[in-house]
């Protein structure tokens, strides 16, 4: 028995437990080459997403080594394909660069520290099963971020495109200005690569695929040769640069030495100011990072009729983002498109990820020399091509058009991020969500209803021909019931006594209330006793059975009386006199 529950245990904590035991030998090749597309893939973006967050391009590399094999271990998702992403990326810049210069050794220990306290973070929200925290970054806010953030991202590497040095700015709205500025001295060669760079990446994601399945190529194999574009503009661009000599007296900025072998193993250096400092930047980068992740994870994961554990997902994260400070990384997470091709590519299990790690192996211990004479303008190209599909402009209109409270949110915290910072702009969103919340909810939706024909049915007097009965009446408040909506309960019982001198009785419909607060209960209270007094009796009908075994532990049933709550609004209205024929 113990040893069942050991296992049981381990399993719970280390999902490859579940499946490795019963790998099946045909996953291999789907798993192989998965492994390979997404290694091919990975290369070039670990790099671009590092420069992105100011660090050199090996950190990129050394991000997409640990991290996915302890992935593999500890995650749920047998698919998701963790490593940098751009979002996390600008996240770590905007975190750190107001306390190091980027590029520099105290920039590189503060990203490898910013990684240790955003996994110790995710562990620890994993552990103690709080994953439903990220629930309170709404879809609207999300929207609003990430496409600020693909503005700021696409923008922040458009000097790497037209080869100017520019300032670092304090606000992200001011990077408009200062590349404007630095027009005069746009480099035409860096121009000229960075744009044919582009240009080749948006074929291969927008026609490639299309082109060779009408060629007869199947879509499995073509999906993935589509996601190759990376690696053949770093391919080309390298070529030319040194077979032209470009990054001499042309002058095309180049990646340059990228050191072979590995980093040394060991915990981050700790200071407590440090620590402090980062902490804002690293709650974010561990509740936007876990959001993205488990959004790709569930979808992946539902076309296979597979279940991915939301707290587990935060573990292995967290443990993935720990091993990736332990070895030179920064920050990672789930990546939307590589995830995609993992899926698209036959990966069956966390072994493609195993693979995809071995592969990075190989490229850092052997294949480094080769990325000298990478231009920055192709990885910058590759930045921007990625972060394109971020701004999400149909859902912003969707949102617009379905519901201007969230589009409010929405747009406050798309200009927060503009205007201030990725931190202020996600602070700003969440806050006027939740005062929207407050707002909506203080004033339910409250409908006056009567009895649909000879049903048992209820329904609003303004939507329907019903009947009512002149001496009851019969409100279904659709909210639960707290302090930011107690007054209008109170409101709406003791109007609708003081506008009908004939009233008798009120019932009050709570099929929509699923919690009453101390504020609300305290309130009904006091209603239920000025109906009394004033000669009107107070009925409650549909109230649910959770809400129904709190009002009787804390004694409200034994004051109200049983005998004036009902089953249904049909059983109170037959109770009072109310009949289906009157």
């Amino acid at each position: 028995m113990a040893s069942t529950t050991n296992k049981g245990f381990a399993g719970r904590y280390l999902p490859i437990l579940k499946w490795l035991p019963n790998y099946n030998r045909e996953f291999l090749v789907g798993d192989i080459t998965a492994g390979i597309v997404v290694a091919i893939m990975l290369v070039p973006q670990s790099m671009a997403y590092a420069s992105l967050a100011g660090l050199p391009a090996q950190v990129g590399l050394y991000a997409s080594i640990l991290p996915l094999v302890v992935y593999a271990f500890l995650g749920s998702s047998r698919v998701l394909a963790v490593g940098p992403v751009a979002m996390v990326s600008l996240l770590t810049l905007s975190g750190i660069g107001e306390l190091a210069p980027s590029g520099t050794a105290e920039f590189i220990a503060l990203a490898l520290l910013l990684a240790l306290l955003a996994g110790l973070i995710q562990l620890a929200m994993g552990l103690f099963r709080l994953g439903f925290l990220v629930n309170y970054l709404s879809h609207p806010v999300l929207v609003g971020f990430t496409s600020a953030a693909a503005i700021v991202i696409g923008f922040s590497q458009v000097k790497h495109i037209l080869g100017v040095t520019i300032s670092r700015t304090e606000r992200p709205y001011e990077i408009f200005g200062v590349l404007y500025e630095a027009l005069p001295a746009v480099h035409s060669t860096t121009l000229i690569i960075g744009i044919v760079a582009i240009a080749v990446l948006l074929y291969f994601k927008r026609y490639l695929a299309g082109q060779l399945m009408s060629l007869g190529v199947e879509q499995k194999t073509a999906a993935p040769i589509a996601k190759a574009g990376p690696l053949v503009v770093v391919l080309l661009g390298t070529l030319l640069v040194w077979g032209f000599a470009l990054n001499g007296e042309s002058g095309v900025s180049v990646v340059g030495n990228i050191p072979m072998g590995f980093p040394e193993i060991g915990i981050p250096g700790i200071e407590f100011a440090n620590l402090t400092a980062l902490l804002p930047i690293a709650l974010i980068i561990s509740l936007v990072g876990f959001t993205e992740s488990i959004s790709i994870a569930t979808t992946l994961a539902s076309k296979k009729r597979q279940k991915v554990d939301a707290n587990q997902e935060l573990i292995a994260l967290g443990a993935a983002n720990v091993a990736a400070s332990f070895s030179g990384g920064y920050p990672v997470t789930g990546g939307l498109s590589r995830s995609a091709v993992n899926d698209a590519a036959g990966a069956n299990t966390a072994v493609a990820s195993i693979i995809t790690a071995v592969l990075i192996v190989l490229t850092v211990l052997f294949l480094t020399p080769l990325f000298y004479f990478l231009p920055s303008a192709v990885l910058g190209a590759i930045v921007i091509v990625a972060v394109a599909g971020l701004f999400d402009f149909r859902s912003m209109i969707h949102i617009w058009k379905y519901d201007r409270f969230d589009a409010l949110a929405l747009f406050a915290t798309f200009f927060g991020v503009l205007a201030f910072s990725i931190e202020a702009g996600i602070g700003i969103g969440a806050a006027t969500a939740l005062l929207l919340y407050l707002y909506r909810t203080s004033k339910p939706h409250v409908a006056v209803v009567g009895r649909v024909g000879d049903t048992e049915h209820f329904r609003n007097v303004l939507r329907h021909e019903v009947r009512t009965c002149p001496e009851t009446h019969a409100v279904r408040i659709d909210e639960s019931l707290y302090f930011a909506n107690s007054r209008e309960l109170e409101n709406c019982l003791l109007g609708a006594a003081a506008e009908n001198r004939d009233l008798k009785s009120i019932v009050l419909i709570c099929s929509a209330v699923n919690s009453i607060d101390a504020s609300a209960l305290e309130t009904l209270e006091r209603v239920d006793e000025e109906l009394s007094s004033a000669g009107v009796t107070l009925y409650l009908a549909e109230v649910k059975g959770p809400v129904t075994d709190r009002l009787r532990e804390i004694g409200f049933l034994d004051k109200f009386g049983e005998d004036r709550i009902f089953l249904s609004t049909h059983l109170a209205f037959e109770k009072l006199g109310c009949k289906k024929h009157d």
